[in-house]
């Protein structure tokens, strides 16, 4: 039965649900640009930044040189690391339980109209709420000792793309290919293992790339609305407020090394992903 699914299955001329691959030479950019480039433009921001600060002297007192932001992260590593490791964590957790709920919900969505219909209007409810209008509340709700209120704000931002992408990856099966599983006797299981997973993981695996950074943002902007006293969050809002504006911008950059890390982990699961889809 398995070699006549996948023997009788008809292949697109492109993976199920991708468009088709640029033509050699038509708007892509060579592998090693996609990385060069970036380094090339940060560095760039980085002489214009230390220029502007140490060489005119005409920026405002809470941006210092990016060398003094460097040295002050180096120095307080140990204290920035601890925070950062809370702020991943909740991310992390918002991430992983905002994107299994948010598949579980597509897929009933999918799989019956009705229940789609009841969704939609909580989908859209969900996706225009502010965080830092949810963020008090939540913190409030759950104690200043909890961390649940943070991880509760990053599930909600990470729910969204994910069911969104989900769903829309659910939907995108053809019908021939639904016609030719049933007319060799697929059972269920085959046709989810064969035709509606492989359509759908690219479309997952984009919406977890949204939502990683999206689940990083949440758990950094809860971390000033109360909460436990840890987190890179918290920690931005009481140095910058104390006037040590070089600790401040360290464990910016803290933050945005989770958030680089996030994105390049569901980047790389992406791509891995899109690679082994069925041609």
């Amino acid at each position: 039965m398995t070699d006549a699914v996948t023997t009788t299955l008809p292949g697109p001329t492109h993976p199920v649900g991708r468009p088709p691959a640029a033509a050699p030479g038509e708007g892509r950019l060579p592998g090693w640009l996609r990385w060069v480039a970036p380094i090339v433009v940060g560095a760039l921001i980085v002489v214009v930044w230390w220029f502007w600060v140490d060489v005119l002297g005409t920026a405002p007192r809470m941006l210092p040189s990016p060398f003094a932001i460097l040295a002050e992260f180096v120095k307080r590593w140990p204290i920035i690391a601890q925070d950062m490791t809370i702020t991943a964590t909740n991310a992390l957790v918002g991430l992983v339980v905002g994107s299994a709920i948010a598949v579980v919900f597509a897929g009933l969505a999918a799989a019956a109209r009705p229940i789609d219909g009841m969704l939609a209007p909580l989908v859209a409810a969900l996706a225009v709420i502010p965080i830092v209008a949810i963020t008090p509340i939540l913190n409030t709700m759950f104690g200043a000792s909890s961390q649940f209120g943070r991880q509760a704000v990053a599930t909600i931002a990470a729910f969204i793309p994910v069911f969104v992408n989900v769903l829309r990856g659910l939907r995108q099966t053809r019908p021939v290919h639904r016609d030719v599983l049933r007319a060799s006797a697929a059972s269920g299981w085959q046709t989810f293992r064969f035709l509606t997973l492989p359509t759908a993981l690219p479309y997952l695996l984009t919406g977890l790339r949204i939502a990683s950074s999206l689940a990083v943002i949440a758990a950094l902007v809860a971390e000033y609305f109360g909460g436990p006293a840890d987190g890179i969050g918290t920690a931005i809002a009481t140095y910058a407020k104390s006037g040590r504006a070089a600790l401040a911008w360290a464990y910016v950059l803290g933050g945005i090394l989770i958030g680089l890390a996030f994105y390049l982990v569901t980047s790389l699961l992406e791509r891995l992903a899109t690679r082994r889809s069925p041609a």
